[in-house]
């Protein structure tokens, strides 16, 4: 398996507005989910049943992958497994959601322009 460690989610980031194509009050409510959602080791404490908060946690999960390769299923897995016990849910979201699609085995991360908006959401 290819160390997918190397690109962890940053979970201490607090980004600048211009850097992220966010607003300073969508990185402050990114900050503020995902610092509610993670422990101090960056584990997903729960996934968020909001769609909204939801996404924002898919969105900084996948952060930590390549968009330029190709992932076997058993490298999502171990990766996800990093943050939460509950790989096959969080799997199946970043498919759902757009973050990813999948083809057999082979899952790719998709542009950011492809998976769900949280920022659209109300």
């Amino acid at each position: 398996m290819t160390n997918t460690r190397e690109r962890q989610p940053d979970t201490d980031r607090e980004t600048k507005p211009q850097a992220s194509g966010l607003n300073p009050e969508e990185c402050r409510l990114r900050d503020s989910v995902v610092r509610n959602f993670t422990d101090r080791e960056g584990r997903l404490k729960s996934l968020p049943t909001q769609l909204k908060k939801k996404l924002i946690v898919l969105e900084h999960l996948v952060d930590g992958l390549d968009p330029e390769r190709a992932y076997e299923e058993s490298e999502i897995n171990a990766y996800i497994r990093l943050y939460h016990e509950d790989y096959a849910t969080i799997r199946r979201e970043f498919i759902v959601q757009g973050f990813m699609s999948r083809d057999r085995e082979i899952y790719r991360r998709n542009p950011r322009s492809a998976a769900r908006r949280w920022e659209e959401l109300s």
